[in-house]
């Protein structure tokens, strides 16, 4: 057990769209992610994802409508909806969901990341 600051868990990754593992809590992994510029149309089949914006401003397209996070805003994104994050300047975000969900969903490509990294 040890206490996670979310200022220095940040400051240990650069890139993005690389989620990194900070805990797991009851089957869920909560992730540390920098998000910039346009992600994939994706979906979850079986799994809800959450988002909380720690920095900066996200815009979380859905097929009818673009909802706006700003910091201290979250969403739950409910299985099987398909959306798109993106961000046109760097956004921290903190993700909770189940640990098997791949980022990319039901999409493999050169963004999907299957093993990722705890920090």
């Amino acid at each position: 057990m040890e206490v996670i600051n979310i200022k220095e868990k940040f400051k240990k990754f650069s890139d993005h769209y690389n989620p990194r593992i900070a805990a797991e809590l009851n089957g869920q992994h909560i992730k540390f992610a920098k998000l910039r510029g346009d992600f994939i149309w994706h979906s979850h089949k079986e799994e809800d994802e959450m988002f909380l914006v720690v920095k900066g401003r996200l815009y979380m397209d859905l097929r009818d409508k673009t909802l706006i996070m700003e910091e201290g805003d979250m969403l739950v994104i409910p299985k099987g909806t398909e959306h798109r994050p993106r961000a046109d300047e760097e956004v921290h975000v903190i993700l909770f969901e189940p640990a098997e969900t791949i980022n990319t969903g039901e999409i493999v490509n050169s963004l999907t990341k299957n093993n990722q990294e705890w920090i």
